[in-house]
């Protein structure tokens, strides 16, 4: 038994509406699927997207066959229960992934740089045959295989990480600090409320992660 972590990168013209959606609004940043299945042609899924809700549903009701769906508010996002008609590009990735011995393990992250990043499990065999069958839709990278049943903790995301990386650029962390968050934002070319809300899921999944790594 092998687990996988897989990178499913997508050009603009093969990325989903709503992930396209995601990568293009600066009302939302990335979604975590956290647990789902597919029954005749229907997917049910349950995720959390941090983000803007009500961008998310205009979204949703613009570009999927929605079955039913429910919205839950939070601090940083919302949790979704979507229940929906599953397309051509979701279904070839169901097909590739219905392999007799595989199984995809939570969380599946729809990220903002066009790319979806999954850990799966199961015979060395149809691990290489998921990989063989969505190559033909995307581009994979299989960013590494186990011999254990591991999975990966969700990174801070791209966006979150370059609004990190320009605050540092211009001072914002200095002590004492050499530029406010105004220059952050014009450094990233956006307004200071996204610049603000970047940064601050950016510092807190950061900080997050170096408690959970510590003694």
């Amino acid at each position: 038994m092998k687990s996988m972590r897989l990178e499913l990168a997508f050009t603009r013209e093969t990325t989903p509406p709503i992930h396209d959606g995601i990568c293009s609004s600066p009302d939302l940043d990335r979604e975590i699927i956290v647990g789902g299945q597919a029954v005749d042609g229907v997917e049910t899924i349950t995720s959390f997207v941090y983000g803007d809700p009500e961008t998310y549903e205009a979204l949703l009701l613009e570009h999927e066959p929605v079955v039913e769906y429910d919205m839950t508010p939070s601090e940083d996002g919302f949790f979704l229960y979507l229940r929906r008609e599953l397309q051509s590009e979701g279904l070839s990735l169901l097909n590739a992934l219905s392999q007799d011995t595989v199984v995809v393990v939570p969380p599946i992250e729809i990220r903002s740089d066009r790319s979806v990043r999954m850990t799966i499990v199961g015979c060395a065999a149809d691990l290489t045959g998921v990989v063989d069958d969505l190559s033909a839709d995307v581009t994979v990278d299989v960013r590494w295989v186990s011999d254990d049943v591991t999975v990966t903790e969700t990174p801070v995301s791209d966006r979150q990480l370059t609004a990190l990386q320009a605050a540092r650029n211009v001072g914002f962390y200095e002590i004492p600090r050499r530029e406010g968050i105004e220059a952050v934002a014009d450094e990233l070319g956006c307004a200071v409320s996204t610049a603000s809300e970047l940064v601050r899921r950016g510092e807190a999944n950061a900080v997050e992660r170096v408690l959970e790594g510590g003694p």
